[in-house]
This record gives structure tokens, sequence and C-alpha cells, in this order.
């Protein structure tokens, strides 16, 4: 957690949050990161309207040396990989063989390592089946988690608040956008759906570029050093709880907060960022070109505006979303956003119309329509 007075640690307002450090990187030495500095609200409007630092050095990260590491990756994930080059980043997901979700990582290629950093509690899920389908290939996947820590600008300003780490003109994400159902084969260009400029830092680590703002990763040891020159420059620091709200405005899911063992890619719009249509076999590719074809995901991702949300308790991530005395879909991401009030995340049957009177936890929500 960043040194800064007023910090609150997630842990110590939620023992059982999901924003914790996996147990071994605990004992590790890595620490717990803050929800807020003392004003959430104040934090939310800085990430919304100017930039702000947020510690999310919870995060694992795997680094994937190696000179096949490349088409390796590419053969064993949802992503095409098998051009990224130094300078660039992406997503990709590792799926069941029935194509349901079961980790997502955000990628960076240096040029001489790959470097995956995944949400909290999933690195040794992904790390062991990396581990089991090396076979042969010249890779040594590793936990990389003790050593180095992913920090977040986020907001409009973090292009020029990264300056003051020797970063400057990165490009904005590249999106190639999703194409129709039954699209001629070939058409969609054979690169990465999304592609994220990196840099390399002066003193080690990387600056990614995306859709919120810029992620750093950097020595552990040099935290502080960082968080310094950030807000000697006039970057201040927000927790991770306005990081959320700002997530859940720009309707970002992450995985195990919007998904569940049934989770599909195109149900949570994880196919534009993290699935290439046009590539070739892997594990459940079966399952999300036959879902894309027909055109018609059995569930989709809403926001949520949680109307009938009076006091300060805001819904369980979990709690059943009812229509007419039906469960149709369940909350994720619940947060009281500074200009949209309670909020939430949740995925719904597709069946259900925006219209529709719903019921969270016996408090009325509405379907805010995209």
């Amino acid at each position: 957690m960043i040194d800064i007075a007023g910090a609150v640690a997630v842990e110590a307002i939620d023992e059982e949050t999901r924003d914790q450090p996996e147990p071994e990187h605990a004992a590790a030495g890595v620490r717990p990161v803050a929800a807020h500095y003392g004003d959430p609200i104040r934090e939310q409007r800085l990430l919304a309207t100017d930039v702000g630092l947020v510690d999310r050095s919870h995060r694992g990260v795997i680094a994937v040396p190696g000179a096949e590491r490349a088409g390796w990756l590419h053969t064993l994930t949802s992503q095409h990989l098998a051009s990224l080059r130094a300078g660039q980043g992406s997503e990709l997901l590792v799926l069941s063989p029935h194509g349901h979700v079961e980790q997502h990582a955000m990628v960076a290629e240096d040029g001489e390592t790959t470097w995956l950093d995944t949400e909290p509690g999933d690195t040794t899920g992904l790390l062991g089946y990396l581990e089991k389908m090396r076979f042969f290939t010249r890779v040594d996947p590793r936990d990389a988690t003790a050593d180095w820590a992913l920090l977040s600008l986020v907001g409009p300003g973090a292009g020029e608040a990264v300056a003051a780490l020797g970063v400057s003109g990165l490009a904005e994400p590249d999106l190639l956008g999703v194409p129709g159902p039954k699209f001629a084969a070939g058409s969609v260009p054979p690169r990465p759906s999304v592609v994220y400029d990196v840099r390399t830092l002066p003193g080690g680590g990387w600056a990614r570029r995306v859709r919120l703002g810029v992620d750093v990763l950097v020595p552990r040891a040099s935290v502080p050093e960082v968080v310094d020159a950030l807000v000697v420059a006039g970057t201040p620091v927000a927790g991770l709880w306005a990081y959320e709200a700002v997530r859940v405005a720009h309707r970002l899911p992450r995985v195990g907060f919007e998904t569940d063992h049934r989770t599909i890619p195109s149900e949570v719009g994880l196919v534009a960022s993290a699935v290439h249509l046009d590539k070739g076999c892997y594990r459940g590719q079966e399952t999300v070109a036959r879902v894309h074809n027909l055109g018609r995901p059995p569930r989709r991702l809403v926001l949520l505006h949680l109307d009938g949300v009076t006091t300060d308790q805001l819904p369980t991530a979990g709690a059943p979303v009812t229509a007419d005395g039906r469960t149709v879909g369940f909350v994720g991401t619940a947060v009281r956003h500074f200009e949209l009030g309670p909020v939430a995340l949740a995925v719904l049957k597709r069946s259900v119309p925006d219209s529709a009177a719903l019921l969270v936890e016996g408090s009325a929500a509405a379907i805010d329509p995209e």
C-alpha cells in the first residue's frame, strides 16, 4: 500500500474481499492496497476529470521469457499473439474446453519477456496452466509478483502524468472492432484485436497505454521512488474504490466479478479486446465461434441504476437480480458513483428488456440503455 496519510486498506473494510494479495504473495511481502485515502468521492472526480495514481500492486504478475513465447501464447489463448513485438501490449483469455472464461490477463511485450498481469487470486491458476502446457517449448513462465508491482495512472491526464517517469507520446489503444456474424475468413487482420502502446521505463519496467489511462510496472523495491516522482510532479493518489467506480461507469468487466462458471466472452464484452475471431484453434474456440455466428449470446452485461438503494449498504457481489419474481441475472460490482449515484454492473438474461422493472435485494433497479 502506498504510504500516504489517510490510507485505508481494502482488507480493513472487507476481510473477504477478492482485492487482496494471494497468500503466497502476502507471505513474500506484497502488501494490501488502499480502498481510499480519506475522501473517495473527491478521488473519483480526479480519476474522471483529471488524473490520479492508483495502487494496483495486488495484481499477479507472470513473466514469460523464452524464444518461442509469442507463438506459444498464441496457441494457448484467445488472442492473436503470433506477431506480437516489442512495444506492444494486448489482452488474452484462457477458456475452458466448453468456452467458459477461466482467466483473463493483460499483456505487455518488452522484446525479451512477455508480461502477463492478472486478477489477484488467479495467478496460481494461470501459471499452473501455462506450466502444464510447456512441453518442449522454449519458454520459462514464472510468478514475478514478489518482485514487480503494477500501478495505474487513471484519467484523461494520464498520458501527460506519466512524463514524470520519462515516458511521453503513448498512443491511444488500437482496437480492430468486432466483425459481424459469419464474416469472411481472412477478413480480420492477423494481429491482436487490441494493441496497447508499451514503452520501457528508464528505471526498469514499462508503461502501457490502456483504456482507462496508463499502467506502469516497476520493481517493487522502487515503488516509493516512483510514487514520490509522480506526486512531486502533481499527480495525487486515489484508492481502489475510486478506480472501481470509474471502471463500472465505463462498463468494463473484471473476471471473477462480472463472470461466473458459465460465462462466455461474448456475454460480458470481452470479445472486442481479448478475443481474435479469425485465428487458429485454441481451447474453447468452437463455442466462441458458434455463439458469435449465431449473434445472440444467452446473457449480456448491463449497467444498473440502483434506484431503490437508500442506505449505505450496496448490494453484495453475486446478489440475484429478479423480474416478476424470477431470477434473471446477478450483480457483479456495485459502487456509489459521484455523478450516477448507486450503480452496478450486472449480467442478465438477454431476453430481459431495457424497460424491465428489476429488484436487487428488495430494492428497485433499472437498466441504463447503452
